[in-house]
This record gives C-alpha cells, structure tokens and sequence, in this order.
C-alpha cells in the first residue's frame, strides 16, 4: 500500500556488509547524518533501516529550519545546525530544498507578545540576531494580512527545507562517502562481547561492529526495552496537510498561535494547525506517568487525549523477543497514521481569516506523523555508559529536522570521542536515567 506522502525514491544496498566500525539504527535524518559525518571522516559504517529512507517523521515534518522559539539547552545545537543547513545542498551536491528565507511568529494578542518577547531575551543571551518587531512592521514583511497583528518575532537566519527529498540527498551523500545504507532491514538487536557492543544482528544477518548509534525515533523506547534499557520516550501525532491556489503571500515561513504555513519548493504551501497535536493514550502513559506529568500541565492546552485502538495495539505488541525471531519492526515497516482531517479544516478557516488569500486554498493532500518525546521534550544525543559501545540519539519532540544536520554531528562526534560541536551535557542521557549513564 503506497504512503501517504510521495518520499524521493533511495534503493538500499543489497549486501549486508560483515563488519564496520559503527551501525546505525534508524534511517531518518538524525541517524543519516550521523553516518553521513563518520563516513566523510573515514569510519566505516553502515545503516540499517526497517522500512525507507525517511519514511517516518523525517518526511513529514512541517520542514521548517528555525533556532527561534527552542529550549535555551537547545539553542547552541540549532544555531550549529542552521549553519550546516546552508552548506548542505554543496556539501550532497543534492537539492535539499533548504532556502534562508527567515520565520517569523506573529503576536495578535498581549499573551503572546510577552511570550514571543521573553523568547527574543533569551535568544539574545546566546547571540541569535532576532528582532521584535512592531504590527506595522509585520504587515510591511508580510503583507496580505486581514490586520490585528500587534506584534511579530523575526529571526531572518532561519529557513526552510523539503521534508521528502532532503533526507533522501543526505543518504546520497552519505553513500558516496562510503557508508552502506540497507533499507527494508530491520535491526532485531544487538550483541556483545565482555559485556561490549560486538554486533548487531538484522533479519538479513548479522554485522559484526564496535559502536552502535540507535536513532530509532518513535521505535527507540521498545529496541531499547529488548535490551533492558528502560528509554522513556511516548508518542505524539501531528498533522499537516499540502494546498494549492494561493498567491501573493510570502514565501517564509509563519506561525501564530492557531496557524502555520510554508511556501514549498513546488509553489504549494504545507500547512498545518499549530499547537494542536494527538496524545494516544497508551500503556507507557500510565508506566511513564509521573515523567510526564510536569509537562503535561504546562502543555496541556496543546494535546488532545484519545485512547482507542493504539492502546490494545501497544498493549500485544512484544515488549521482548529472542534475535531469530521476527519483530515488530517488519510487521510495520512504516508507521503512516490516519491525518486528523478536522484540524485541517481548522488551519484553513484560521489562515483565510488572517490571509484572504488562503480562502482560495485546495487541499492536495493530507498526512500525519509520530514524534519521539521525551519527559522534558529536549533530545536524548548521548552514549549509555551501562552497556559500552551503545549511543542513542532520539527523542527529538518534533525538532528533529531543523536540528538534524547539527544533531548528527554531534552524535558522530561523541562516537569517534573527540571535539564536540556544541556542549552535548545537556543532551545526556544522565539526566533522565541516572543508572545508565554509569559505566558497567
């Protein structure tokens, strides 16, 4: 059954090499350009990706490219990030779709004017030139506006890129630089040796390696769990749609509190109803409850509770299994969730009411995607000290693709254990897990 979203075709190799020095798991674009760094820098590697390149959230994200609105742990990693993003399509001689166009969040009430005002602070303190900008300011920016925006944040650095090809051309590269790149292989586990990383094996073999980097997105949580390691990460689905006939509204990217829109390369815009994402409830909800609920509370207005069909699915599905046995990982090669369509319509009265031009709007298609998340919704880049040779990076809480360029750099750089590009202390898997960050 074809995708929901036309992703740039990639045919993965058809060996299964012995032996490497670093597999990956997960061909998404943080675990892509973690492998895309190592092989430009001569470490052999290989990823291993159940289903396609980019099949999951990597492809179906809003494509937004923004250091604006991060956590302050963040914000050093995005601005590093931004600054690949510029290079990437010299760097893959591939077309990425990445634009500076800048982003900008507009203000139409007070609320959100402090909000957006205390974030400027805060990006300032890290050196990121943001600007505050005035209700007539905004309008000159970006005219068409119905009026009633009082206030906007602008971060002309920012940009934009193509969920469904940039991943592809990073694999690309990646494979020109000497990395093997497997897709419809699922990773069923890993081996050791005196208690290291020795292996991993897949449902085509086995590759003998010393590092294994997991960047399994939404499926990092159960790998881990078959290993004994307890990741906490949950699950949240987005929705985001494509439309077409507008005209004469600009091509950056802008968000306010109940919309957001990008001009594609296509001339189409992907849309999408800002703050309004699914929480499923599930067993790891009540497992990992007291975690989350600080977030929660702060977040709540943002998430919509449903508890349906993804409970009982979660609830059978094997939480542990031996290495020859089949894993949920090829039962569901891709995970291609059912769009929230009522949100869609949503965004659509919202955007023709702010821009008149959106009334003209026709939906060409409509998706939905998983985001990893973890307790305090910042990324998990890091080595796991319990089990030597063993790296994790993922839940990236929807900032996946803006950060990807940056986080796999980082990530490779934590592998070969030498300079890091930003400070990876906040990103260690220490703060959620104590225990795992001892060595064994």
């Amino acid at each position: 059954m074809p995708l929901s979203i036309p992703l740039s075709p990639f045919e993965g190799d058809r060996d299964l090499p012995e032996k490497v020095d670093v597999v990956v798991i997960g061909g998404g674009i943080i675990g892509i350009n973690t492998a895309l760094t190592l092989a430009e820098r001569g470490v052999s590697v290989a990823v291993v990706e159940k289903g396609v390149i980019a099949g999951e959230q990597s492809a179906r994200n809003w494509g937004w490219t923004r250091q604006m609105g991060r956590d302050p742990a963040e914000i050093p990693l995005t601005m590093a990030s931004l600054r690949l993003w510029s290079e990437m399509n010299a760097r893959t001689g591939e077309e990425t779709g990445w634009r500076r166009t800048g982003i900008t969040y507009l203000c139409y009430n007070r609320h959100d004017l402090d909000l957006w005002g205390g974030w400027y602070d805060k990006g300032k303190a890290f050196g990121l030139q943001s600007e505050m900008l005035t209700g007539a300011q905004v309008d000159a920016l970006l005219p068409g506006s119905s009026g009633g925006v009082i206030g906007g944040l602008h971060t002309p650095s920012d940009g934009r890129a193509e969920p469904t090809i940039a991943t592809v051309a990073m694999a690309k590269a990646a494979r020109r630089a000497g990395a093997h790149i497997l897709t419809q292989c699922a990773a069923r586990g890993i081996e050791r040796s005196s208690g290291r990383i020795s292996g991993v094996v897949t449902e085509r073999g086995g590759i003998a390696c010393s590092s294994v980097v997991l960047a399994g997105g939404v499926w990092s949580r159960l790998f881990a769990g078959n290993m004994g390691l307890d990741f906490p990460q949950l699950k949240v689905m987005g929705t985001v749609a494509r439309v077409t006939g507008i005209e004469g509204i600009s091509d950056m990217p802008v968000g306010a509190g109940d919309f957001a829109y990008r001009k594609r390369l296509d001339g189409d815009y992907t849309v999408a109803l800002r703050n309004a994402n699914i929480a499923n409830i599930v067993p790891d909800s009540f497992r990992l409850f007291t975690e989350y609920m600080p977030a929660f509370v702060q977040t709540w207005r943002e998430l919509k509770l449903r508890i349906g069909k993804a409970f009982i699915d979660e609830l059978v599905m094997p939480k542990s299994w031996q290495l020859d046995q089949k894993t949920a990982f090829e039962t569901i090669r891709t995970l291609d969730p059912v769009p929230t369509r009522s949100f869609n319509r949503t965004v659509l009265a919202n955007l023709a009411r702010a821009y008149p031009a959106f009334a003209e709007a026709r939906v060409v298609s409509e998706w939905a995607g998983m985001m990893d998340v973890t307790p305090d919704a910042v990324p998990v880049i890091s080595s796991v000290p319990s089990v030597p040779g063993f790296f994790i990076a993922s839940g990236f809480s929807g900032h996946g693709f803006g950060i990807g360029p940056g986080a796999g750099r980082l990530m490779a750089d934590i592998v070969m254990g030498g300079d890091t590009l930003v400070d990876p202390a906040p990103f260690n898997i220490s703060r959620l897990r104590p225990k795992l960050a001892v060595a064994a």
